[in-house]
């Protein structure tokens, strides 16, 4: 397994400043959400840096290695301003070895047109890779209608073609929302996966939140299950610390919580 963070937990922080987070807590790779306060990352990419070739050479020099990308597309949606991101992004998800553009699932049902849609909008995608010449492909997060084994299944069961889907798995997600064991989830649908996302929470809260998010090994999630069974099935994947303090903010600093997984052997 790959170590990573997603710089969700970070927004605040510069590419330098992430890319150093990670140094500084002994961390091989980082996936990129938010940058100094912009979840735009092409155009924060664009602003910043004189070329995809020059974004990549300052990740080498740091020794750091970028995992994905992180889009807002929804890919079970008509959703012309995603499609338009992707297209933004794909230069530079390339240049930093054809990593993984994430999108999210999307929908609402997983109805039969639902599917169909995302299907559609994912062989666009592939029409766009043949036509630029672009290695980076997308990983669908299991976000929205995605949550449980079932519906990864039932989704990836329709499609056709050389390009089968890729499943970023939030392990949490399926827990919380999907009300499903991570380590049996896990085994039916481990082929499909190719990026894990975890975090730490408990049911319930003020402001009548379903879940709260806690400090690693502080709340309720399986987690020495699921990385045990990951580590005996050989997952070789990135297992990325997913600390939503952009969309939580009671939550404390990211280099809090990367200290505290690394005291308590969390991950």
């Amino acid at each position: 397994m790959i170590r990573t963070f997603s710089s969700l937990g970070c927004e605040e922080l510069g590419l330098n400043e992430v890319l150093a987070l990670a140094i500084s807590h002994g961390i091989p790779a980082v996936e990129l959400r938010a940058v100094d306060g912009t979840i735009d990352l092409a155009n924060y990419f664009a602003q910043n840096y004189a070329s995809p070739a020059h974004l990549a050479e300052v990740v080498k020099r740091s020794g750091v290695t970028v995992v994905g990308l992180d889009a807002s597309c929804k890919l079970m949606a008509d959703d012309t301003e995603g499609a338009a991101e992707l297209l933004a992004l794909a230069p530079w998800a390339d240049a930093l070895g054809g990593i993984s553009i994430r999108v999210f699932d999307g929908g609402d049902s997983l109805s039969a047109a639902e599917i169909k849609m995302g299907w559609s909008r994912w062989r666009w995608w592939q029409a766009q890779r043949a036509k630029h010449g672009w290695r980076c492909n997308l990983m669908v997060e299991t976000h929205d209608t995605l949550v449980t084994a079932d519906a990864v299944n039932r989704f990836a069961s329709h499609g056709a073609g050389p390009e089968p889907v890729a499943i970023l798995w939030d392990a949490f997600h399926t827990w919380s929302k999907g009300g499903e064991s991570p380590v049996e989830t896990w085994a039916k649908i481990r082929e499909a996966v190719v990026h894990i996302h975890v975090k730490d929470g408990v049911a319930g809260g003020t402001e009548g939140r379903a879940f709260t998010h806690t400090l690693p090994g502080v709340g309720d999630f399986p987690m020495a299950a699921l990385r045990e069974r990951l580590e005996a099935d050989g997952y070789a994947g990135p297992l990325s610390l997913e600390w939503g303090r952009k969309w939580h903010p009671y939550l404390p600093p990211l280099d809090e919580a990367l200290g505290v997984a690394t005291e308590r052997r969390w991950w």
